[in-house]
């Protein structure tokens, strides 16, 4: 599956809009499919409510999008960082008034949506930024609000895009999200059979906080202080970030900070700040 590479890259590059603008300038997009991904088509077929407040980040060329409007739906809203293909958009969609179209980051973003669409753009972030995935998609979605789309089930020899495992994603949004379907697509495009992951997950009721940490340096660590994490009462789950700066805690209550400083108080370099 070489063609899905975007270049080749070493770990170290940031993937940042300076990143991402340049493959949409060079016009190195292989990971486009060019047409709506079969499995999201076959979802939106699903949606009766043309009302429905939708968004896509790390839109892409988003022929989802396309789709969409095309099927009637009124509340499209499509996000990405890289400035020449937002203003192709822009081109493309012309004054359509039931689509936005916003250049920034989907990090930054403020919003209140009944549907979340995915393609491509968890597996284009860096591994170290999926605690923070869960916990911005979680923020955005409305009450009982639903994240689709597809996730990769195998590595890549060279990223991104980045790979992963639906043990990985069950660990990860657990809690956080009732996970509805997580099955391997069987309607996949012929380039990218049997390697992609369907799912829809619901929003849960729980508190779901990211904080930064300081002071791991190692996977023994991360285990030992997740540990002392899920044994305070009302943890539902806690998951830490690759390089060991950020954790995510999903919990039925609020749970103070000073609870969460007195689990790791036993060594001293441990600092946690709430995002």
């Amino acid at each position: 599956m070489e063609d899905e590479k975007c270049c080749v890259v070493v770990c170290e590059t940031p993937l940042d809009q300076k990143y991402w603008e340049a493959q949409y300038q060079a016009n190195s997009t292989n990971w486009d499919l060019g047409d709506v991904s079969p499995p999201i088509k076959t979802f939106i077929d699903t949606l009766e409510n043309k009302n429905s407040r939708i968004l896509i980040p790390g839109c892409g060329n988003t022929y989802e999008a396309e789709y969409l409007l095309s099927e009637g739906f009124t509340d499209v809203t499509v996000i990405d960082i890289a400035p020449t293909l937002v203003d192709s958009l822009k081109i493309k969609f012309g004054n359509n008034p039931n689509i936005k179209i916003i250049l920034g980051d989907f990090f930054e973003h403020t919003g209140n949506y009944d549907c979340i669409i995915e393609q491509t753009f968890f597996c284009a972030l860096p591994p170290t930024m999926r605690q923070k995935y869960v916990w911005k998609m979680h923020q955005l979605l409305a009450e009982n609000g639903i994240i689709s789309g597809l996730l990769f089930n195998r590595e890549f020899d060279v990223s991104p895009p980045f790979g992963g495992s639906q043990e990985e994603y069950e660990k990860l949004f657990k809690a956080a999200f009732s996970i509805e379907k997580l099955n391997v697509c069987q309607n996949s495009t012929e380039k990218r059979a049997k390697t992609e992951l369907f799912f829809e997950f619901k929003k849960s009721n729980s508190l779901v906080n990211l904080y930064t940490f300081q002071g791991i340096t190692c996977s023994g660590c991360m285990k030992t202080v997740s540990d002392l994490f899920m044994k305070i009462e009302g943890v539902q789950n806690v998951s830490m970030s690759t390089d060991f700066l950020e954790i995510l805690v999903v919990s039925a209550t609020e749970i103070p900070i000073q609870m969460l400083e007195e689990a790791i108080s036993y060594d001293k370099k441990y600092k946690i700040t709430k995002i």
